[in-house]
Order: C-alpha cells, then sequence, then structure tokens
C-alpha cells in the first residue's frame, strides 16, 4: 500500500543506517517491530519511531504516544491503535469515539493489535 495517500496516519521506523520503513498506520508498524527478526531486524538497528498525532497531524515520538484501541474511528486498514500525544486527549478521543482502551508504546502487543 502506498503510504502517501494517508499521510494522517503515517508511520515510520528510522534505522541506524539512516534508512526509513514507512507504513500506513500504527498497527502495521507495531507488527514490524514486535516480529523484527522476521525483516532480519534487532532493536539495536533502530533509531527513532515515529507516528502521526491523530490531533496535531505532525510526527511526534511513538514511544511517548498514547494509542486508544477499539474506537469507530478506521484507519486506512480498518481498526487501528489511534495514536495520540497528550495522554488527556486519549483520554478525551477515548469516551468522543467509543474506544476500549488506551496503551502506551510498551503495552502493546501482538495479542491486542486491532485486526
Amino acid at each position: 500500500m502506498y503510504v502517501e495517500k494517508y499521510k494522517n496516519w503515517i508511520a515510520t521506523i528510522v534505522l541506524e543506517d539512516g534508512s526509513q520503513v514507512f507504513f500506513d498506520g500504527p498497527k502495521d508498524m507495531f507488527k514490524y517491530l514486535l516480529n523484527l527478526e522476521k525483516y532480519k531486524k534487532k532493536p539495536g538497528d533502530i533509531a527513532q519511531i515515529f507516528v502521526t498525532d491523530y490531533y496535531a497531524i505532525r510526527f511526534i515520538d511513538a514511544r511517548d504516544a498514547f494509542f486508544v484501541s477499539g474506537s469507530n474511528v478506521m484507519g486506512p486498514m480498518g481498526p487501528e491503535l489511534v495514536p495520540i500525544g497528550k495522554e488527556s486527549d486519549a483520554k478525551t478521543f477515548l469516551e468522543d469515539h467509543a474506544g476500549k482502551a488506551i496503551l502506551t508504546f510498551g503495552d502493546v502487543s501482538l495479542e491486542n493489535i486491532p485486526k
């Protein structure tokens, strides 16, 4: 999928060698991150991780973001982990969009990534 069409959802991983891997949303980025060996990568290969803040529509550090799961807001490929920069905004989004949970970067696992 070409991520260019979905600028409001782009996530990217910057590797230590300066190359970047782009995704059409956070859930696919996490599928990559949680299966690095499948892509012949290791955690030390990763320099930075960015997601697009839902409200600000700008890159934020994924490790500092809050991800709302189970909401009625769909990403390019259906149900998505909606990235938000401020916890207070994530709580508001959860209430306004029937979200199920707010996850931090470290909370996301293969088991709780939307299908």
